[in-house]
């Protein structure tokens, strides 16, 4: 197996706010030698620092970090200019060795730079200008219309009123005489020329929509208080919570009022300063068709009319005008502006053109917030008013709820406008008056026009919106006239001639009956329309899973090609999925191989059209530890104290700080940390007001994303339904569009909802077959496997599973080896019951499975249904069947019961318990015998439906688990068959994140594949399997660029193997580097060459240098005798006495240098012998964070270990030393075993006491108290020992150990004959990577100096000091 492409590698990282990208992404920057490219299109501009959670220099930890602070205000920005300035500073990164992470941005930014999409540069001439004077005249559909005519593939895609693209398009036709399409369509198919991996942070967003409706809920509570009859939303620009607000106030009882404030321009087309200016206006939706006209025009003015904010102009409100009230807006509106500019007759003439078109439905407003503009002009707008016949209406800004967060509101201005709270000159709000007011006090602010007072009453009572769920799923286009119910009949038919060849009657009943439910609710586009975007990648070689969810319950998909899950085997009900009493929709998701995801959701767009076809949007929160360092900037509080602060949140919480502090419970009884600390810091005064005023600004919305799965697609244009927005700027500047409502609100709408799901395990699977290819010529393909190879289950049953999906964690391992499983049947029921819940009755499962007479079955009856899982109810599907067969429930009433004891429904549950014991007529009519009348007595009955409620709260989706089973078998049959390049696949897809690379690394030596370190000779870029070991890729070697890689491995295989070191550089000279090659010789890859790495690292310089001197005198001409006489030159090269190698230990240090762990050995050699000479009772596998499968959100969490005092070793890293208030010293550090890390604390006494064996790269065993950290555990050392000193463990009379000698009577004695700068350079670089507190001595011509450098003893130092000055003049002396 090879790998001879030409790529770079590449680490991408998006997500929403505020979930944790710049942590990781400095993380991997030190794990695998990166540099950080900020895709982030506020952050490239300066004076943005507050609000955009933009990384500080103080921050960053030395990392370098590109695309911040590279622009002015007024700079433009957009994806062509991100892909130059990424790439230019790509470059460089690879030109230093360096991976470049890409950190936030939008998706198309991504893609363009993933892709290298090209941006032909547009040209100015003539057409062009022609075509913009076409558009001003005639209107965009009419240069619509001519792009059909010449590029009908283009106008499908591209939307009429993007009239830049359109232009563009048609400008390329008239250029090139070609089409924009085919040019578009090269461009798609272009391979990435990198070797990427796409990483996707996201969060659990419930707590955000929580957070939203609490706020939405608090105001209207507070309406309801003051006894408002109606209330309306008028966000500026947006109608994000228009959904969310119509049905909370329909539920509270208070009249919605939908509308938006919008901007209006001149011609919101038209950028530049010149075009900067706009004015508000309030727009309210007066019945259905205004809402959808409020949809339509937001949506123009986000995705045509962007520029600094969504725009709309005159022609485009003319447009969309009907069912809208018009309120003339706030003092930011044209027509009080008109006023104040003394342009009364502009105002008047404005006012009759708004009158002309909106009739009665206009209004001119008036509001006293105590702004003088106000008081202005109110006189002036009140007379208009009554000149024209135009009722006047008094309103309200309301930014906040209580008069009293009008601070709160001042601090979030200073976060999003990037001040700080005490600027004199800064944007804020004058005075407290923007709350929310009772009539009484409107009342007070607006004694002479009590008119405008009834008029909000009259425009309350003109607006009456109710929308709701409409049939706006999409319709499938069938080939040869066929309609869709013919075509899905077609589909099938043939799918039964294959897979079912030999159809039975109960195969034929199913078919027909599914088919049957589809046609009647309208389900047959949906299921061509999944099955289309599935064949195209499955034709298209990107690797699909088997299926997801409930859908594989379906025969008809697994007929056409949806599922690859054969449900007859597994006894999968399609009334999970779908049935006639449903009322949600039903929802196919589907996983993708990671890296082809985004093919498929482009697919999609060119198949149903732009404008049909939307991503989902997603709202960025206030994280809590953002909230904290935001408000302390902006209080002025210095940067070390905003994030003293900030760590006291522990990572990943999920709550609030009044949680932290105590001041709130949890809502579950598990969860029960509060900070002591942060309580501490709680109660100074200052730190007080900054803690409260983050406690009201924490789970915000912050900013908007894009949900990395979801898209919708829609029957109708998206934007006549759901307002549209676009992240990333304006469409025409490569922002990409969304909805502006989150996934469940569309489909509450009656949107398709489709979810593109990303699995890294299919990347793994597919990469894997593909190397058993290219090794055996085997073709692997599991299509034709009936998933019942004995030696694949042999293999889970031994407990072996490491690398096999699902079930890698030691309790799956634990359980298999319990379980023995024989069968996919036995693994999905594995997956299934080992969740929270379920889990007690794992036991009984396998003692069940073992001794059969131990099942007990409260009636015989229910032994069909659970002897495949010994008795137990493990899934949905079983209550499904039981109260069907015991009851005489129908199929889809059945599903009520699962539904009702899924989600908790308690009444519903009584009453459905009634009718399963005693029968009777369920609402919709259905009349049940019940249990009683089947024969069960009634206590049997009883007891039946007690158990099935006990169990079928922990009941999991059985055709989910069998899909998800379907894919462990695979990983296991590859693991068992093909170790190797199963875990080379494992390997590459986790080519950045070191510790995968190292626990599947330590994992092969233990099956017997051995690992062999990288070599110049051997390897390539990427691991890969050399006669059945597995050889380190230079790639994974830091600061070693994977395109040097490639040139490396092309010389090698044009002119042969490297001979030595002299010959490596004299064919390689023009694309390496001196750090690279010291990190070559470090990682071990010019072992081959026969030389000690001291000896290497010592003389490299030279043999470079004089190489380099070589090919410069080639270059002048200038002709040694050798070149002129070639039979004279031999081989021989520099020659010198070769140096002994470094201690065992200095090779360690250098290889996690730069490989990220050990590889030749490890100090953790021998740490099962201290293990057990020292009697550890504790290693990190214990405290490993994991996901629970059945998990919600997916977000890893902590176990629970009883443990108080622990024994246990490792070696120390990552050593720090701080000095507390106290003025005593206390360090901090990792200990790193076989499995993991965990950190250690050494305060006081006890760090004076064992500073001298607390260093890095040491091996000790300590001996101390396990507690909980922030977001871990750590362990307060109590005693240290050194266990491979001389006299091992020196004992007192109090048992403890004493350390041989401490760091107080130490002395480090340097000597130098005479004074030479550039060794005494090298000396002081050598001490700084050992510091510690040994002081440092030198004598140079006669003097000694004493360094400021303080040292540790060991072996590493003593070794590289000696090869500078020679062992006689290194001392390290011991006062006695």
């Amino acid at each position: 197996m090879t790998n001879t492409e030409k790529k770079n590698n590449l680490i991408i990282l998006t997500g929403p706010t505020a979930v944790g990208k710049t942590a990781l992404s400095l993380k991997l920057a030190n794990d695998v030698g990166g540099e950080i490219v900020s895709a982030d299109s506020i952050q490239v501009y300066k004076h943005f620092d507050i609000g955009s959670a933009k990384i500080l220099p103080e921050e960053m930890q030395g990392i370098p970090h590109h695309l911040i602070d590279i622009l002015e205000p007024k700079d433009s920005f957009n994806v062509m200019e991100f892909k130059k300035y990424a790439e230019e500073a790509m470059a460089g990164i690879y030109e230093r060795g360096h991976i470049p992470i890409i950190t936030g941005g939008t998706g198309f930014y991504i893609q363009a730079l993933l892709y290298d999409i090209s941006f032909d540069e547009e040209t100015e001439d003539g057409y062009r200008k022609e075509l913009e004077a076409l558009g001003d005249e005639k209107g965009n559909d009419y240069l619509h219309t001519m792009l059909v005519e010449c590029d009908p593939e283009s106008a499908a895609a591209i939307h009429a009123n993007n009239r830049q693209r359109v232009i563009r398009a048609l400008e390329y036709f008239h250029q090139t005489g070609k089409k924009f399409s085919t040019h578009n369509e090269t461009e798609r198919e272009k391979t990435s020329p990198f070797n990427f991996a796409y990483f996707v942070l996201t969060r659990n967003r419930a707590a955000l929509y929580e957070t939203i409706e609490q706020r939405i809920d608090e105001m209207l509570a507070k309406c309801k208080e003051l006894e408002m009859p109606a209330v309306a939303i008028t966000d500026h620009g947006n109608m994000y919570c228009a959904w969310k607000f119509l049905n909370a106030a329909k539920a509270a009882g208070i009249k919605p009022i939908i509308g938006c404030e919008f901007y209006m321009c001149e011609n919101l087309h038209n950028t530049g300063w010149e075009n900067k200016e706009y004015f508000h206006l309030i727009l309210l939706a007066k019945n259905n068709v205004g809402y959808y006209n409020l949809c339509r025009l937001n949506s123009i003015a986000w995705v045509e009319g962007f520029y600094y904010k969504p725009r709309i102009d005159w022609e485009t409100l003319v447009k969309y005008h009907e069912g809208i009230v018009c309120l003339s807006a706030c003092i930011a509106g044209q027509l009080p502006r008109l006023f104040l500019a003394d342009r009364p007759d502009d105002a008047r003439a404005l006012a009759l053109q708004f009158k002309e078109l909106f009739g009665e439905d206009y209004y001119i407003e008036i509001q006293k917030h105590g702004i003088d503009d106000e008081d202005a002009v109110m006189p002036q707008l009140v007379a208009l008013a009554r000149e024209l016949d135009i009722k006047v209406v008094v309103t309200n800004d309301v930014h906040y709820l209580n008069k009293e967060d009008a601070e709160i509101q001042d601090i979030m201005l200073c976060i999003q406008t990037g001040k700080y709270f005490d600027d004199p000159n800064r944007m804020r709000f004058t005075g407290q008056e923007f709350y929310l007011k009772s009539y009484d006090e409107m009342a007070q602010l607006f004694p002479n026009v009590p008119d405008a007072m009834e008029t909000t009453l009259e425009i309350a009572e003109k607006c009456n919106v109710d929308f709701g769920k409409e049939k706006l799923l999409p319709l499938y286009t069938p080939p040869d006239g066929m309609d869709s119910a013919e075509y899905l009949r077609y589909l099938l038919e043939k799918g039964l001639k294959e897979k079912y060849p030999d159809c039975t009657p109960e195969i034929r009943e199913r078919v027909e009956y599914e088919y049957g439910v589809i046609c009647s609710m309208g389900f047959v586009d949906y299921y061509l329309i999944v099955w289309d975007f599935i064949n195209y990648a499955k034709t298209h070689g990107i690797p699909v899973g088997p299926g997801r969810g409930s859908g594989a319950g379906s025969v008809i998909a697994y007929l056409i090609g949806i599922t690859e899950v054969e449900p007859f085997r597994f006894n999968l009900m399609f009334e999970r999925f779908l049935n006639p009493q449903r009322k949600s929709m039903p929802d196919f998701d589907v996983d993708f191989c990671m890296d082809r995801r985004g093919e498929v959701i482009d697919y999609v767009h060119r198949k149903y059209g732009m404008d049909n076809v939307c991503q989902i949007v997603t709202f960025g929160t206030m994280a809590t530890k953002n909230a904290i360092k935001d408000v302390a900037r902006v209080l002025r509080f210095s940067v070390a104290e905003a994030n003293r602060l900030a760590k006291m949140v522990p990572d990943g919480f999920k709550y609030t700080l009044r949680h932290l502090l105590g001041l709130k419970p949890y809502k579950k009884e598990a969860d029960t940390y509060i900070s002591e600390e942060l309580k501490q810091a709680y109660a100074d005064p200052a730190t007080h007001r900054l803690i409260d005023i983050a406690m009201r600004l924490e789970g915000s919305p912050r900013q908007t994303g894009m949900h990395a799965a979801g898209v919708v697609i829609c029957r109708e244009k998206v934007a006549d339904h759901v307002p549209l927005q676009t992240n990333g700027g304006s469409l025409a500047k490569g922002g990409i569009v969304t909805t502006q409502y989150n996934m469940t609100e569309v489909e509450q709408l009656g949107l398709l909802k489709m979810d593109f799901l990303g699995l890294r395990t299919l990347t793994d699977i597919k990469k894997a077959c593909d190397y058993v290819y290219e090794d055996y010529g085997v073709k692997v393909d599991f299509h034709h496997d009936n998933y019942s190879d004995p030696n694949v289950f042999n293999l889970i049953s031994s407990g072996d599973t490491m690398c096999i999906f699902q079930l890698e964690s030691g309790g799956m391992c634990d359980l298999m080896r319990k379980m023995k499983p024989t069968g996919l049947e036995e693994i999905i029921a594995g997956i299934s019951l080992y969740r929270p819940g379920p889990m007690q009755y794992i036991g009984d499962y396998i003692e069940c499975k073992f001794d059969k007479s131990k099942i007990h079955y409260l009636h015989p009856s229910m032994e069909s249904i659970l002897d495949v899982t010994n008795g137990c109810i493990v899934y949905q599907e079983q209550v499904m069947q039981l109260v069907k067969k015991l009851a005489g429930f129908s199929t889809a009433l059945a599903d009520n019961v699962r539904y009702a004891m899924s989600k908790k429904k308690t009444q519903m549950m009584k009453d459905l318990g009634q009718l399963f014991v005693y029968g009777g007529t369920w609402t919709n009519g259905e009349t049940v015998p019940g249990c009683v009348k089947n024969g069960i007595p009634e206590e049997t009955a009883l007891q039946i439906y007690k158990q099935l409620d006990d169990f079928s709260q922990y009941a999991f989706n059985k055709s989910h688990a069998t899909c998800y089973a379907y894919v462990t078998y695979q990983t296991a049959w590859l693991k068992n068959y093909y170790p190797a390049e199963f875990i080379a696949a494992l390997l590459n897809n986790r080519i950045t994140d070191i510790t995968q690379i190292k626990k599947y690394m330590e994992y092969a030596k233990t099956i017997n594949i051995n690992i062999l370190p990288p070599c110049i000779n051997r390897s390539y870029a990427e691991f890969h399997v050399e006669n059945g070991a597995i050889r380190f890729g230079l790639g994974g070697i830091k600061n070693v660029g994977v395109a040097v890689v490639q040139q490396i491995v092309e010389e090698r295989k044009a002119n042969g193997d490297f001979a030595d070191m002299t010959d490596f550089f004299e064919r390689c000279y023009d694309f390496i580097n001196k750090r690279m090659v010291e990190n070559l010789i470090k990682g071990g890859a010019f072992d081959c060459f026969d030389r000690t790495r001291a000896d290497m690292l010592q003389w490299y310089n030279d043999e470079l240098n004089e190489v380099a001197e070589s090919k410069k005198k080639a270059a002048s001409g200038q002709m040694s005798l050798f070149d002129m006489m070639p039979e004279l030159k031999t081989d021989i090269r520099p020659s010198h006495e070769q140096l002994k190698e470094f201690p065992a230990q200095v090779l360690y240090t250098f290889e996690k240098e730069v490989l990220g762990l050990y590889m030749t050995g490890s100090p953790l050699d021998d740490y099962d012998k201290f293990a057990a000479q020292y009697k550890f009772d504790f290693n990190t596998s214990e405290i490993a964070r994991y996901v629970p499968d059945g998990s919600e959100d997916g977000e890893p969490v902590l176990p629970v270990v009883n443990k108080k005092f622990v024994t246990t070793g490792g070696v120390v890293h990552d050593v720090r030393v701080v000095v507390g208030k106290d003025n005593q010293r206390m360090a901090f550090g990792v200990l790193e075993d076989k499995y993991d890390t965990v950190e250690l604390c050494l305060y006081g006494a006890t760090y004076e006491k064992y500073k001298n064996l607390f260093a890095d790269d040491a091996f000790v065993v300590v001996k101390g108290g396990l507690g909980e950290s922030r977001d871990s555990y750590k362990i307060n050392v109590r005693e240290m020992i050194d266990p491979r000193a001389e006299n091992g463990r020196q004992s007192g009379s109090d048992g403890e150990q004493t350390p041989k000698a401490t760091a107080s009577n130490i002395t480090l004695w340097l000597r130098m004959a005479e004074r030479d700068e550039a060794r005494y350079e090298q000396i002081v670089g050598t001490l700084k990577q050992y510091q510690g507190d040994i002081p440092v001595k030198i004598k140079m011509d006669g003097k000694v100096f004493e360094l400021e450098t303080h040292v540790r003893q060991c072996p590493g130092l003593q070794y590289e000091l000696n090869l500078i000055l020679g062992e006689s003049n290194v001392v390290f002396y011991e006062k006695h």
